[in-house]
């Protein structure tokens, strides 16, 4: 494999047992130079802009479409922030490791732009669906499911990419498809319906209704949004025992099936629901779209775009990542992920550099392969080149298609553009 000259990257040969944070302020918060950190991971800094930007292009048509879309955001952030530090401070659930982004939290541990990846699949996924008008029960799952499918092309390209690393032995994340694990396109599917039921469900506690363009005074909408998004948390993790524990943990069922047996339920039920669409749920002979609808159709354009152009034109052999990695250490110490149903699922306390299976990094960057110290939580690791480049612009190019034919219906041959008008209680 021919290897790039990485030797001039700032902190290319750090490594750290514990990261030696000044004081809070660097602890807290972290502002890397991102013209450095463009030289180690080009495709991470651009899909990072990315996100920012179109996360503010959907609160930005949040405003222009009105209604309670804006608090549909906020209630997606604050479920995103939520679910972030609950992974990085529940040891059973810590096993995943964003690369260095130029905006880094808490730690160098949560890059600012994946909070902000929750408010934009979700958002998008709940508007585009809500055009099909669908009961209030087959709407959430519709939701969920069209968050899966904008988040398909993101979670195959970027795991390659490099943009962030899995535990190589947590029973959680064992079962892969192209590296990624079954249960985080699970989990996308299960926080993205119970989101949305717990957000449904506080709109009519709280302000009598959960109509969309009927918005209450700011107070209730705001503490509706964070309601939703803190109480869609342990509903998600409800979803998950039901749908999750039994197949997976007592059946020994792997997760691509679990996964799969719940999407074809939801796809069934949602199917059923729209057979006989309500009135205004289809595109009347004369009706005509909203402007507003392009800054939807640009935010995934943009999206579908930048990863099927990664599979095409980028090398993730030349990608290096620099920051927190799962520890190295000794092969032969194990822990006990404790579940819900009891039974211990036993994974490696440490990353084996002798036999790990993830091939989507090792260390050829590094002067003679060198590993990584034992006990290092802060290393370098190195991308590797397509095994079949081809293999993943097909199912790049096919998720693309498949994206663009659902919104182009959901967008175009649905009910008219949704935007309302200003129906605002002052109480």
């Amino acid at each position: 494999m021919e290897t790039r000259n990485v030797s001039d990257l700032e902190g290319f040969t750090d490594e750290f047992a514990e990261y030696p944070f000044h004081n809070f302020l660097d602890w807290f918060i972290k502002i890397n130079d991102p013209v450095e950190k463009f030289k180690a991971q080009p495709t991470y800094i651009i899909s990072e802009w990315v996100f920012i930007t179109s996360a503010v292009v959907c609160l930005i048509h949040s405003f222009v479409v009105g209604g309670r879309w804006k608090y549909l955001w906020l209630g997606c952030f604050l479920q995103g922030l939520a679910l972030e530090m609950l992974a990085l401070w529940a040891p059973d659930i810590d096993f995943y490791w964003h690369s260095q982004s130029t905006i880094m939290l808490v730690g160098r541990r949560l890059p600012l732009h994946i909070t902000l990846l929750y408010p934009l699949f979700m958002y998008i996924a709940a508007y585009t669906v809500a055009h099909l008008k669908l009961p209030m029960w087959a709407e959430p799952l519709a939701a969920g499911l069209g968050q899966v499918l904008i988040d398909l092309p993101y979670d195959i390209i970027c795991v390659k990419f490099l943009h962030w690393t899995w535990h190589d032995t947590d029973p959680i994340t064992f079962d892969r498809h192209y590296w990624v694990p079954w249960t985080s396109y699970f989990f996308h599917l299960s926080y993205g319906v119970t989101f949305h039921f717990a957000l449904n469900f506080w709109r009519r506690c709280i302000t009598g209704t959960d109509d969309k363009g009927e918005v209450s005074c700011i107070k209730k909408e705001v503490l509706c949004a964070l309601l939703g998004g803190l109480c869609g948390i342990p509903v998600g993790i409800l979803h998950f025992l039901v749908f999750y524990y039994p197949l997976h943990n007592i059946y020994g069922i792997h997760n691509e099936n679990c996964f799969l047996i719940v999407v074809g339920l939801y796809m069934i039920l949602v199917w059923s629901a729209d057979r006989n669409p309500t009135l205004g749920a289809r595109l009347h002979s004369g009706e005509h779209g909203h402007w507003s609808r392009l800054l939807i159709i640009l935010n995934l354009v943009v999206h579908y775009g930048v990863y099927l152009s990664f599979a095409i034109f980028g090398s993730p052999e030349n990608e290096v990542s620099i920051g927190m990695h799962e520890i190295a250490g000794p092969c032969d110490e194990y822990i006990t992920v404790p579940t819900a149903f009891g039974e211990g699922l036993r994974k490696r306390k440490y990353l084996c550099l002798e036999d790990y299976d993830e091939p989507y990094f090792d260390f050829h960057c590094q002067p003679g392969g060198m590993l990584p110290s034992e006990g290092v939580q802060w290393y370098t690791i190195c991308g590797t080149p397509f095994t079949n480049q081809a293999e993943y612009i097909s199912i790049m190019a096919t998720i693309c298609i498949f994206a663009a034919i659902i919104f182009y219906n959901l967008l175009f041959k649905s009910s008219r553009t949704l935007v309302h008008k200003v129906k605002q209680k002052m109480l």
